[in-house]
């Protein structure tokens, strides 16, 4: 995984949508880094740039105050894209949002295709295809699972801050930590999934 910061050259649409919209997008390079390398997870650049433009639906949806759920974000994505429902229906769901606060016109310009997914991943964070057998290693699995962390704390702070923001949440200052633990029922030991895969076995092979 490459150092973001230190990537020379103008940023690349995705990785500038990312710093643009902030918290709500924290963590997700991480995640389409991992989703990608991971050839367990099999996501084509396709299906990342879908999922990437869910989640921009989603951050913009949030900075308006607009509340939805997961399933509310992929339908709509679905028709402001044009791929499901016919042009009247997109138009009502513009027509709404619009009313609501949201900029559709600058919100659909910034969908992002598999080709920007492709040159933010390759050109900017450095990262490569899976390879070819379908293998996954202990490395690659290890940064998906930690890809899938830092994003898990990322959007846990995002939303706490805007709880704290509309006054439904007193807290002081805090930290967010998310722990992927593994139990081993046999030995009764429990790991760090970081620490267990670098080990390659738990205290049940130990000679």
């Amino acid at each position: 995984m490459t150092d973001e910061s230190s990537t020379p050259g103008p940023k690349p649409k995705v990785a500038r949508l990312i710093d643009a919209y902030g918290p709500e997008l924290a963590g997700i390079g991480e995640e389409l880094e991992a989703r990608w390398t991971d050839p367990e997870t099999d996501d084509s650049l396709r299906t990342l740039a879908d999922w990437f433009n869910e989640q921009l639906l989603q951050a913009a949806l949030a900075d308006a105050g607009v509340e939805t759920v997961t399933d509310d974000v992929s339908q709509l994505y679905s028709l402001l894209a044009g791929d499901t429902g016919s042009r009247g229906e997109r138009t009502q769901i513009e027509r709404r949002l619009e009313r609501q606060g949201v900029d559709v016109a600058s919100l659909t310009d910034e969908f992002v295709s598999y080709g920007a997914i492709r040159s933010y991943l390759t050109g900017y964070r450095n990262a490569s295809p899976p390879p070819a057998d379908g293998r996954a290693n202990a490395a690659t699995t290890a940064r998906t699972i930690d890809g899938l962390r830092q994003r898990t704390v990322a959007v846990t702070e995002s939303k706490l801050d805007r709880l704290q923001d509309t006054d439904q949440l007193r807290v002081g200052p805090h930290r967010v930590f998310a722990d992927v633990q593994v139990l081993c029922e046999r030995c009764g030991k429990q790991y760090d999934v970081a620490d267990l895969l670098d080990a390659g076995s738990c205290d049940c092979y130990e000679s």
